[in-house]
């Protein structure tokens, strides 16, 4: 029969909860004291007011610093929440064109790719035929072609031109 598995606490263990003989401690101050009865570290703690909190579990022996642990959870919970706003979910965003788009459409579509790219997105080109355009697939592979060759400074592709159905697509990412 083996023993129930321990249950999992979410962040450090402190005080009574850390189960090994000794600890390498850290007071305070931020100065080494050397390898410590776990015990005689939760005592120092205690008469200093503050807490036993395991940093480094699995150092042997485990890293173990008197502080407070109110003050350290709202510190790590400061730093996951500046992470999280740091972070930039990358969108992608759709450009869709037709086989015989005029020079200014193309232009104009050109200028929201490039803003698309600036910002950090992917961008999506669908090429659409309508009726019998199908027939001429060559007009759209020339304006894919002439994207791609566009935007070679800024954007590299990241799905090459492929047709399904009645279009074409290709995905771009900023460089």
């Amino acid at each position: 029969m083996r023993a129930a598995a321990p249950v999992e606490r979410d962040g450090p263990r402190i005080n009574d909860m850390i189960r090994v003989r000794e600890v390498q401690l850290i007071d305070a101050e931020g100065e080494n004291r050397g390898v410590i009865q776990t015990r005689d570290a939760v005592q120092m703690a205690v008469e200093a007011g503050l807490d036993l909190v395991e940093v480094a579990p699995n150092a042997v022996p485990p890293v173990c610093k008197i502080m407070d642990y109110g003050k350290f959870k709202f510190q790590e919970q400061k730093k996951a929440a500046e992470a999280r706003r740091n972070q930039k979910t990358v969108e992608v965003k759709e450009i869709k064109l037709r086989p015989g788009i005029d020079d200014h459409d193309y232009d104009t579509k050109m200028k929201a790719m490039k803003r698309f790219f600036e910002e950090g997105d992917k961008v999506k080109v669908t090429l659409r035929f309508r009726g019998r355009e199908m027939a001429h697939m060559d007009l759209g592979v020339r304006v894919l072609d002439r994207v791609k060759s566009d935007t070679v400074n800024i954007a590299k592709v990241e799905q090459e031109s492929r047709l399904e159905g009645r279009q074409m697509i290709m995905v771009l990412a900023p460089k």
